[in-house]
């Protein structure tokens, strides 16, 4: 079942509708059409009680102000592109600035500011609704114009899926993902060290500073604070800040995993609140993941009048590698060129234990 309400109006008087996709067990996911942004995912702890695990606001003024990216769609670039700059078939290109002196997540405005065309489509065992915009030539100094649809749905056994498809008309980067926080816990409990998640990596991609930018080079996470691989209490790996470099560049983790399984379609990563029994895997064909453990986060007017602080959540966005218009040695490509079709899925599916 899908339904619809208002959620407030932008400063230019466009009206903002809030959409919920609902299953038969009565667990939902919401989104609105401005930014493509999820607003709430509601989902039951192992004694069937159901509570939101998506950190996010009761209101629009919440998502028009700064608010970390909360559930945003993110394009057309996700993650850091180094100096905003890239050269692409001899041509240079200059892109906004607007995470210090990088760019970060699609520029100034990038895909989550956008108002989206939003279709919803009912089914028996899931429910869809299909997001459209262009982005025209030049958006963002991004060359050419990219026809994007986003398709989120809602599954009976509460498996949220996001399937990413564009074209172009020019050859243009494209690296698109999803930016919510999770605290399977609950959106008002507070902190993700309490939970444990497994990322099925060997590598990361190291940062060179505090910008995040990643070295070019891949690090083995053996013998790490990022070795995920068997499961890790975040509390465990938070506390070893000041001893890894790495940790202390970000305040935390904010950095890409090499996935061992490539580009094939496979689990990228698995949560689990052990108090809820509330677990979450991650299921992607995208060869990396960027682990975002809200180290910088300090937003209050949160939901129920949360404040918003540091670890309060997490994000698990799919992707290829952080600057890879610079590193082509990174796998896979971000170029996509007419008659391409840039198509990607990622799977977030929610259980108990």
């Amino acid at each position: 079942m899908i339904t619809t309400k208002p959620f407030g109006r932008l400063p230019d008087g466009q009206t903002v509708t809030q959409y919920t996709m609902t299953n038969a067990s009565g667990a939902s996911v919401s989104l609105i059409d401005y930014g493509g942004i999820v607003t709430n995912i509601v989902v039951p702890d192992k004694d069937g009680k159901l509570d939101d695990v998506a950190l996010g606001f009761d209101n629009l003024e919440g998502y028009l102000a700064d608010h970390g990216c909360m559930g945003d769609t993110v394009g057309r670039y996700g993650n850091r592109i180094a100096a905003g700059r890239f050269t692409l078939d001899g041509q240079a290109y200059q892109l906004a600035l607007n995470n210090g002196k990088n760019h970060l997540h699609g520029g100034n405005e990038g895909f989550s500011k956008k108002m989206w065309a939003v279709t919803p489509v009912e089914g028996e065992q899931e429910d869809c609704l299909k997001l459209h915009y262009v982005s025209p030539d030049g958006e963002e100094n991004y060359p050419g114009t990219l026809d994007v649809t986003v398709t989120y749905g809602w599954s009976a056994d509460n498996h949220l899926s996001i399937r990413y498809e564009a074209t172009t008309d020019k050859a243009t980067h494209c690296n698109m993902t999803n930016h919510t926080y999770f605290n399977l816990a609950g959106c008002t409990h507070g902190t993700i060290r309490d939970q444990v998640l497994h990322i099925d990596a060997d590598a990361i991609t190291p940062v060179i500073d505090g910008g995040l930018i990643p070295t070019g080079a891949y690090m083995a996470v053996a013998g790490t604070p990022f070795d995920l691989r068997g499961g890790l209490l975040l509390d465990v790996g938070l506390d070893e800040i000041d001893s890894c470099p790495q940790l202390k560049y970000a305040g935390g983790y904010d950095h890409n995993f090499v996935l061992r399984k490539g580009e094939a379609f496979g689990t990228a990563a698995y949560m689990v609140d052990p108090q809820s029994g509330r677990t979450m895997e991650v299921i992607t064909d995208q060869p990396g993941v960027q682990f975002y453990s809200a180290c910088q986060t300090d937003i209050p007017g949160g939901k129920g009048g949360t404040h918003y602080g540091k670890y309060c959540g997490l994000c698990l966005e799919t992707q290829h590698f952080p600057d890879s218009p610079n590193n082509p040695q990174f796998t896979g490509t971000t170029v996509l060129r007419p008659g391409e079709k840039y198509d990607t899925t990622t799977i977030y599916a929610f259980g108990v234990e």
